[in-house]
Formats: C-alpha cells, structure tokens, sequence
C-alpha cells in the first residue's frame, strides 16, 4: 500500500512521479510505464515542455484499464509569463488540453517570478528569455502582484479547473503575506528539499498554515549535474549517515534519502526512466529509519541550493534575479 499524505481533504500519493526532464520522445512511454507499476502522482509542468506527451500516456493507461482518470494525481503549474490575471486560465486550459483532462488535481504557481506575456502561438513553452532572436537576449519582468495572479488562481478553483491550487518556491515571508489575502487557502508548498537543504523552517511554517509541502529534487545533486549546476562531489547519496543507514534496512542508498523525506512529512517526487529504480521508489513503506538515523541523515544540512535563479538566471538568461536572500 502506497503512502499518502493530507492535502486539504483530499489524500495524495506521497511518491510521485518528476517529469522535469524527460524528454518528449520517451515522455509518453515513461509516464505509461510508470502507471504500470503503480505510481498514481504525476508531476508536471507547461514549463517542461512534454504535457502533449505526458497526455498520451496518462490516455493510453487509462484506455488499457490500468487506473481509472479519479486514481491518479495530476500536479501542473502555472508559469512565469501568465501571471497576469487574463493569462491564468487560458494557461491552465492549455496544460489541461495537453493532458487531455477536463481537471488538474493541483495546480501551482511555478515560481514567485512574474515575466512578460508570450502568446501561445509566439512560442510554447516560452521559457526564460522573451525574445531569444535578439543579440543579448534575457529575462523582462512584469509588474504583477502576486495578489493578482492568486486571485486568477482561486477563479480556476471555482471554474472546476484545478481541485486544489498551491505554490513553488516561495519563502516563509511570501507564505505569510499569501494568507493574509488568500481566500482559498493554497493546499501545497513545494520546494527544493533534500538532505543537504532541509528547509526546516520553511516546513514548519507551511505546516502551520496547514500546507502540505512536496520535496522537489529530493535526492539533491543528481538532477542537476547534467546542467552544469552541481557536480559529482555534491551527492549526498555516498555519506556515510546514508550508507550506514542503507546498510541497516537493506534499502539503497536513494531509497534511504526519500524515505527520510517521506518520514519528516514531505511527499517526493523523483525522476527516472529506469524500470528498476521506478520499483525501488514505490517500495519506501516496506522499512523505516530510526530516530539516530533521521537525526543523523538532517544534520547533513548545509543549506545547499541547486535551484536557486540568482544563479541560474543570470548565468543562463543575463539577468540577475534573486528570490531568496
């Protein structure tokens, strides 16, 4: 039996499937495959270019009769140029007509970052850049209150869009300033959050306004060596409080990280395409760690941020945009 945890008052599968990445030729594929074996929870995003792809597999497991569309979790999140309040459900229909659903089961501002509008038949995804043609392309921010895009947000609710919205990558004073005009409370925080950046802080202050928080990149580095954003050094997966950990239970080393992240409460979503480490993820229930390991594997905590726009928007895009201080 899979793990769940509270969102609001619905029950979401603590494991889920990350769909960052997974290029659109074995999108379909993936996302069949991992149906398959059980997974229930899909992360997705407009920004990750294969929703059309991801679609055609939640379709074709559904058409074969291996979940019905109310069994499975279907997380997409609004991006950066449809802030404004004229842009939120026409963003949200195009994710919707890409899954080939009629609801979004979360929906999620992606990151607290508002960018200038690109139309849909401009560019899709449109990405960072708002005019990648010109000679030093880069990053235009908009003057939108995040007050506005949240109010777009709760219209989708009361639309039948999403069942529940949320956000990315927000910090404790965002949250704090969201509840104070939020009428529909947001259901989900999620954030980077793995062994070296526990964000204790973060949790308990998401947990305080009743959020359930998601644990993006929940293995650290591995998502981000590719990118040139983190090196083999950076793993967390070799350090000897995981190791010892994982020679106790029997588990793998990447088993004993997400399980940890599952036991403070998070739920993950890791991605793979490997058969075997699908498998392996969903089996978290079957061993817990003690109270020295789960102490031992926090106090790795170095506050380590992969995914942090203060650098990567400049390195990549030639602007200088920080969120987090």
């Amino acid at each position: 039996m899979s793990q769940v945890i509270k969102v609001s008052s619905r029950s979401m599968p603590a494991v889920g499937l990350g769909l960052w990445k997974i290029d659109q030729d074995s999108a379909a594929d993936a996302v069949y495959e991992a149906i398959k074996v059980g997974y229930r929870h899909l992360d997705s995003a407009a920004d990750y270019g294969n929703e059309k792809q991801v679609g055609e597999g939640i379709a074709r497991a559904i058409a074969e009769g291996l979940c019905r569309r109310e069994e499975l979790w279907v997380t997409s999140k609004l991006w950066n140029t449809y802030h404004r309040a004229e842009h939120v459900e026409a963003a949200c229909r195009r994710s919707l007509d890409d899954l080939g659903l009629d609801y979004i089961d979360l929906y999620l501002v992606h990151f607290p970052i508002a960018l200038r509008y690109v139309d849909f038949n401009h560019r899709y995804p449109p990405e960072w850049l708002f005019d990648p043609s010109v000679e030093s392309p880069g990053m235009e921010l908009d003057a939108v209150p995040l007050s506005e895009t949240w109010g777009a947000m709760e219209q989708l609710v009361e639309n039948g869009l999403a069942r529940q919205i949320g956000v990315c990558n927000y910090t404790s004073g965002l949250l704090h300033d969201l509840m104070s005009y939020a009428r529909i409370k947001p259901a989900m925080l999620q954030i980077e959050s793995h062994p070296h950046l526990t964000q204790q802080a973060l949790l308990r202050t998401a947990r305080s306004y009743n959020m359930a928080v998601t644990a993006f990149s929940p293995l650290g580095s591995l998502s981000y060596v590719a990118l040139d954003m983190a090196s083999a050094n950076d793993t967390v997966l070799t350090d000897p409080a995981v190791m010892a950990a994982a020679q106790r239970t029997g588990a793998t080393a990447a088993q004993v990280v997400l399980r940890w992240g599952i036991q403070r409460g998070t739920a993950v979503i890791p991605k793979t395409s490997n058969p075997q480490r699908l498998i392996e993820n969903l089996t978290l229930s079957e061993f817990s760690l003690n109270d020295d390991e789960m102490d031992a594997i926090s106090a790795l905590n170095q506050n380590r941020r992969f995914n942090d726009p203060a650098l990567f928007c400049e390195a990549a895009f030639n602007t200088f945009h920080s969120i987090y201080d």
